[in-house]
């Protein structure tokens, strides 16, 4: 199941032609992950302060479909394509009703203190839907 997050355009967010900048959609995304995350119930600030983990963005495919425009409502779908025991793939889109602007697949990392690339956690694992 996606989850959703709703994102209004701001004028900060457009370029001089009036249109969402495109590294401006990165930023949306990123703030649909950081939700979604939270809405299964990982603390990413306990979990870098007790564990020294982090995820890290490791690939990003995108895809820019149709410009959105200063205040309109978009919402972020983020979806679970793969888990595994090192990374975790997202299919992520941005919306404006049922048009698709933007379309990205993400592969996450998990990275240690010492910038070192680890397995993810079982227990988080398995909340983001993996074995």
């Amino acid at each position: 199941m996606a989850h959703r997050f709703s994102i209004r355009v701001y004028y900060e967010d457009t370029d001089l032609a009036g249109i969402v900048y495109y590294a401006n959609y990165l930023k949306f995304i990123e703030r649909g992950r950081s939700e979604w995350v939270r809405a299964l119930g990982v603390d990413q600030l306990r979990l870098k302060e007790e564990q020294g983990l982090v995820f890290a963005v490791r690939r990003v495919e995108a895809d820019y479909l149709s410009p959105a425009r200063y205040d309109d409502m978009l919402v972020v779908e983020t979806m679970p394509e793969a888990v595994t025991g090192a990374r975790v793939v997202l299919a992520q889109r941005v919306m404006r009703g049922d048009d698709v602007l933007f379309a990205a697949r993400v592969t996450l990392a998990m990275l240690a203190a010492s910038g070192a690339p680890v397995r993810l956690p079982a227990d988080i694992r398995r909340s983001f839907g993996g074995g």
